[in-house]
């Protein structure tokens, strides 16, 4: 005798975790843009206790946002070149370790929704597989011309939207 398909579904959708059954939740989790760099940690970036300076964690991040960029085929030049600024609106760390002069450490740069006006980025930052902390940046697209918010550029929209 065959099941009721209705019947198939429903207990199909029970085998899925809760906090995935929706599908914008599970679209989300599962599709995203990551690239990772590697930074040495140089000793002018050091404090008297020997470790990273915290501050330059903003610069280390933004190295990884341009790289993580140009990865998918944009880039800061071409973004200004149209018109299009980026400023930072928001930036959060979370610090777990600290990083010493001499680390390699490893930024893993996360794209995990497409932008509107706001752009936001997460970080997380390795050493010898050690999370030292955990970031998120949020930017904004400004016309340069009216110094005023836009929506991300189409061709942009596109471009990330083919990696995702």
């Amino acid at each position: 005798m065959k099941r009721d398909t209705a019947a198939n579904f429903h207990e199909t959708i029970e085998q899925i975790p809760t906090s995935v059954r929706n599908m914008s939740e599970f679209c989300q989790l599962r599709v995203m843009i990551q690239h990772t760099i590697e930074l040495r940690i140089r000793y002018g970036e050091t404090d008297r206790m020997g470790y990273a300076y915290y501050g330059n964690y903003a610069t280390y991040f933004e190295v990884a946002r341009v790289e993580t960029l140009r990865s998918v085929g944009i880039t800061y030049k071409q973004l200004e070149d149209e018109g299009v600024l980026l400023p930072v609106v928001n930036f959060n760390v979370h610090y777990h370790a600290p990083a010493h002069y001499d680390d390699l450490i490893q930024i893993e740069t996360i794209i995990d929704e497409l932008p509107r006006v706001r752009f936001p980025f997460k970080y997380r930052t390795f050493c010898n597989g050690k999370l030292l902390n955990e970031a998120s940046t949020e930017l904004v697209f400004v016309d340069e011309s009216t110094g005023k918010p836009m929506r991300c550029p189409t061709h942009i929209l596109e471009l990330l939207r083919s990696h995702f």
